[in-house]
């Protein structure tokens, strides 16, 4: 059904996934960049207690996002393998799920440095922007596209059909 390819020829299906993640990497270093050359003009403080409890808030919602984003992209590469698929290219399928697997699970790591680049217009040290920044491409490495996943996903849909 998907001819006579080696898993080393599936590279080059994960290429809108990587583009993606580049995209997301981009964006970091929009944040980043925006910030130390643009900050004085980006910043609205609001109250320090407020600011406090807001981070506070969003280090909680990083945390709890990492696990969460791990769950998720658990289930969907399961889904991914076992859920049937009419067309007749497998591996079409295969690609459009794992392309959905990878931005799905980049939105939301992307989410992390999001959280930095707020809490700088509202006040916060770069030092709040670098730790956010760093936990958020520290996820993107994790949950990166990753040839074996996708070879995964090809393996078991061979076998569905």
């Amino acid at each position: 059904m998907f001819g006579r390819t080696t898993p080393e020829s599936y590279k080059s299906d994960l290429i809108s996934s990587w583009l993606f993640q580049g995209i997301m990497i981009l964006l970091l270093s929009i944040y980043l960049i925006a910030c130390l050359f643009y900050g004085d003009q980006l910043q609205n403080p609001m109250p320090e207690a407020q600011r406090i409890l807001i981070r506070s808030l969003l280090y909680l919602l990083a945390i709890i996002t990492f696990p969460l984003t791990n769950l998720i992209r658990h289930i969907q590469l399961r889904l991914n393998q076992t859920m049937p698929f009419l067309d007749n290219d497998g591996r079409v399928v295969a690609k459009k799920r794992y392309f959905f697997t990878t931005m799905v699970s980049m939105l939301l790591i992307e989410s992390v440095g999001l959280f930095g680049f707020l809490m700088f217009i509202w006040g916060d040290t770069a030092n709040t922007l670098y730790i956010f920044i760093s936990l958020s491409a520290l996820g993107m490495y994790l949950y990166r596209p990753k040839l074996t996943e996708y070879n995964s996903i090809i393996n078991a849909l061979t076998q569905i059909n």
